[in-house]
């Protein structure tokens, strides 16, 4: 009972401590100055609220000058009175001007009100044309192809340069990591690579021998089928389902350790992220998708033999014999050559953007996003580039 005693004496003595808000209020020439003093906090502001009203409801002055250099405590509750009086007096076409505003109380009166409210007449920017929005959107665009190729080649000399796992030190591959992500990204993918290259190849083979069938020359389907496939067709479509497949699996993966802390652990433990994380996929990459560009060619081939079988009576012993007339080496080692660097594209792109990842789980979606379309984009490209210098060597 002593102690409740002794702890109500002393908060009825901090209480008398505080000085109670108050207002000074003057009119001359048409300005009306208030001053402000006291303590304007929660527990106080209720004895002055009916003045503030009174004050913002005057009229016939041209500026409401404020001076809050005596305020010695405020809180939010005492900013949004002194708030208030502003916009009641700013939609009477007053004109403000405060002095004496500590940091504190700026601090809070900005987070109350608009700072528009507190006499500042400058209308607000308006924004730019359509045109130069365009130019802003294509240079941040821009800004951001550099700032990923830089992380890009990062990435990749990290790798290249070494598969250490440790900061500075080099140590041996781990095969176990990366035999588990080929097993996953390669092995994990063969039937619905194999599924989509057969009915590909099947739907390449009919509407080529439809087609040739005008002019009677049903066997070049055959021709058509082979050089298609094993210089385009099967690399390109086995590289786009694994960006579609492993890429975002990638960035998923690498993203959510981001997102929870995991990769800057490592760094704190002294390891490498991009020897723990990146290298094992890269390599498995690397290794999976000329594997599985060889099945899939094999599966296409199949299902063009099938569909030339069943719509144009070609026997698959007359589609051997002319599909080895058709295609060489060349063929065959022109689609092989592009697998591994359309690996390496994928497994960077994935890397890059898991690396990006933020702390939501729209920033994960969103780059998971971003890996696929931009590793589609780069592959296609890249084919492009190669069937160009292909071309030009005549290989």
């Amino acid at each position: 009972m002593l102690i409740t005693r002794k702890r109500d004496a002393s908060e009825n003595g901090e209480a008398q401590a505080e000085s109670p808000p108050r207002i000074a209020v003057g009119e001359e020439n048409g300005v009306l100055g208030c001053a402000f003093s006291g303590v304007w906090m929660t527990r106080t502001v209720a004895d002055v609220d009916a003045q503030m009203r009174k004050i913002g409801e005057r009229g016939g002055f041209a500026t409401l000058a404020l001076d809050l250099s005596k305020i010695e405590k405020m809180d939010t509750a005492g900013a949004w009175l002194i708030d208030r009086l502003i916009s009641a007096q700013k939609e009477k076409g007053a004109k403000i001007r405060i002095q004496g505003e500590s940091e504190i109380a700026s601090i809070l009166l900005n987070a109350v009100g608009d700072a528009a409210t507190r006499g500042d007449d400058t209308p607000p920017p308006r924004p730019p044309n359509i045109v130069l929005r365009i130019l802003e959107a294509i240079g941040r665009r821009v800004y951001e192809m550099r700032d990923d190729f830089l992380a890009g080649m990062n990435i990749l000399g990290a790798t290249i340069r070494g598969a250490q796992t440790k900061l500075g030190r080099g140590h041996a591959v781990n095969p176990a990591a990366i035999f588990n992500q080929i097993d996953r990204m390669g092995v994990g993918a063969i039937p619905v690579v194999v599924l989509m290259s057969f009915i590909v190849g099947a739907i390449v083979a009919q509407q080529g021998a439809y087609q040739l069938r005008y002019f009677g020359a049903d066997i070049f389907v055959v021709d058509l089928v082979g050089v298609l496939v094993l210089r385009e067709m099967g690399v390109l479509l086995t590289a786009i389902m694994i960006a579609g497949r492993s890429g975002s699996a990638i960035t998923a993966e690498i993203g959510s350790m981001k997102m929870r802390e995991e990769v800057d652990a490592l760094k704190v433990i002294g390891l490498n992220p991009i020897g723990v994380l990146v290298f094992p996929r890269l390599v498995a990459l690397v290794i999976g998708l000329p594997c599985l560009t060889i099945i899939a060619n094999f599966a296409a081939l199949g299902g063009g033999m099938l569909a030339a079988w069943l719509y144009s009576d070609i026997p698959p012993a007359a589609f051997l014999d002319r599909l080895r007339a058709a295609i060489d080496l060349s063929s065959f080692f022109s689609g092989m050559i592009k697998a591994p660097f359309m690996a390496m594209i994928i497994g960077i792109i994935a890397s890059v953007e898991g690396m990006k990842v933020g702390g939501s789980a729209e920033s994960l979606g969103q780059h998971v996003t971003a890996s696929v379309v931009k590793s589609i984009f780069v592959v296609i490209v890249l084919d492009g580039l190669f069937a160009i210098f292909y071309a030009a060597i005549d290989f």
